[in-house]
């Protein structure tokens, strides 16, 4: 009986011993000396401590299960952002962030645009106050991964963007305007040199943006655009020119409001840590009749996924319905997500 015991006790080990790594020839010899013990208590302790022993690597193994997979690699901004590299892409129909998303409880205005105008007719005053609430929520998914080649993606974007009149109880805390913003982007992955910088991706976009009110209070545009991406470790500058399309002078809300947004936008964003900043530049390059606008934000870990955030305006155009109304705006509140 203990001659069959052995024997069963031998061959559970040798079945464990043959699913483990290659091990040297010293510790062939540990395994014979368990089979040659006679006690079986004992020989079954001295299995045990063996196979809990880790098994010795071959040698120059050690480097080789250091090294970082290619699959998990850090990606840089830019390409996390639009999924650019390999290791950064995640397939189509996947909602990711787009612009930032944020939420301002606390938005001051120097001069809120009481009397909007709209051609020749002036709005009565509406009676709205300095300090308001503002927020944001945009997102895109990939639509087509590779349209042309590995490295074009068709992407859909939409970004909408509220004012809020949430302490104004004269109004009824009415929401004074709103801003959606659908586009479709094609993503061309690049990489070139240009003055330290690296050229990542050339984007053509056609974006709609209206505030979906009627009659003398009703804004919107249509527009093609071609956009540059540059990046340099944590700095990233996405430079943005673009055309209007026409539209029937008839029904043009806005003629004009070229001549305040200007033909494009620069945007330049820097992450030091845990905080991030972003700097967004727009102007006519008119030398007479100069108008523009700049946009600074400030995000910084508050807790978990939560961030706080500060956004300051100085320009005409924060919001459609002021794009030929110039003010200075200051915004205090919590972000999900940033530029990149």
């Amino acid at each position: 009986m203990k001659s069959i015991k052995r024997g069963l006790c031998h061959a559970m080990a040798t079945l464990l011993y043959g699913a483990l790594p290659a091990a040297p020839a010293h510790a062939d010899a540990a395994w014979e000396t368990c089979a040659a013990t006679g006690n079986d208590a004992q020989r079954l302790a001295c299995y045990d401590r063996l196979a809990r022993q880790p098994p010795a690597q071959p040698e120059g193994q050690e480097f080789a299960l250091q090294q970082t997979p290619a699959e998990v690699r850090k990606v840089s901004p830019l390409s996390r952002h639009w999924e650019l590299d390999d290791a950064a892409k995640q397939g189509a129909f996947l909602l990711r962030p787009h612009a930032p998303n944020y939420f301002l409880p606390l938005k001051y205005s120097n001069s809120p645009n009481n009397t909007p105008l709209q051609g020749s007719l002036l709005q009565s005053d509406l009676g709205l106050e300095q300090v308001e609430a503002k927020f944001q929520l945009s997102f895109k998914a990939k639509a087509v991964e590779g349209l042309f080649n590995a490295d074009s993606d068709l992407w859909l974007g939409f970004t909408g963007t509220s004012y809020w009149q949430m302490y104004n109880s004269s109004i009824s805390a009415a929401f004074r305007e709103s801003n959606y913003e659908p586009e479709a982007m094609l993503v061309f992955r690049t990489n070139y040199d240009l003055a330290g910088l690296t050229g990542r991706f050339i984007n053509l976009g056609l974006v709609h943006q209206s505030n979906g009110r009627p009659e003398a209070l009703s804004r919107s545009w249509n527009r093609v655009y071609a956009q540059f991406g540059f990046e340099r470790g944590n700095f990233a500058l996405l430079i943005r020119p673009w055309y209007r399309i026409p539209e029937n002078a008839a029904e043009d809300d806005n003629p004009d409001i070229e001549d305040y947004l200007g033909h494009g936008d620069l945007l330049a964003t820097y992450k030091d840590g845990g905080s991030s900043y972003s700097l967004m530049l727009r102007n006519n390059l008119k030398s007479s009749s100069n108008r523009g606008a700049i946009q600074a934000s400030w995000s910084f870990p508050l807790h978990g996924r939560l961030r706080g955030y500060v956004q300051y305006f100085n320009g005409y155009g924060e919001s459609l319905i002021d794009y030929n109304y110039s003010q200075q705006s200051l915004g205090i509140g919590v972000s999900l997500t940033d530029w990149m």
